[in-house]
């Protein structure tokens, strides 16, 4: 097994997830990220696919174009984004970003926040995503 990257600000999941995808620590994709002019303390980071969109496609990553609705875990590609814990703040939709990853028929979910027990998550029922960004060729 691989040691999963933890989002070392609030805000860091979308970071900590690209460094998941990509197999970076989370200080190198965000030397990475803020030369892109992406900052972890901008919180639209919360509510907008476009900047780990700009992070995987810097690094040669293809993604699904759109937002797909969540169905089931077995529809899940072998690699997706998923947007989990949806929320509205002043009308504006927020989450929090981690990684579905099946290997050799295994799932789990690579969930980036500091206060977990664990970073690699199979508690499918607990997590209720809402849509997910296939990730293609990571």
């Amino acid at each position: 097994m691989f040691k999963p990257v933890v989002q070392e600000e609030v805000t860091g999941c979308g970071i900590a997830s690209v460094a998941n995808i990509l197999g970076k620590t989370y200080s190198e994709m965000k030397t990475i990220a803020n030369a892109m002019g992406i900052h972890a303390s901008d919180q639209s980071l919360w509510s907008d696919t476009q900047y780990v969109r700009r992070m995987l496609s810097g690094a040669g990553v293809e993604t699904s174009e759109d937002e797909v609705p969540f169905e089931s875990w077995d529809a899940l590609p072998d690699l997706a984004l998923l947007s989990i814990k949806h929320h509205q703040e002043e009308g504006k939709a927020f989450w929090h970003w981690v990684v579905f990853k099946r290997m050799d028929g295994q799932s789990f979910v690579l969930d980036s926040a500091s206060y977990l027990p664990s970073n690699i998550r199979q508690d499918f029922d607990a997590m209720q995503p809402k849509w997910f960004i296939e990730v293609k060729n990571a």
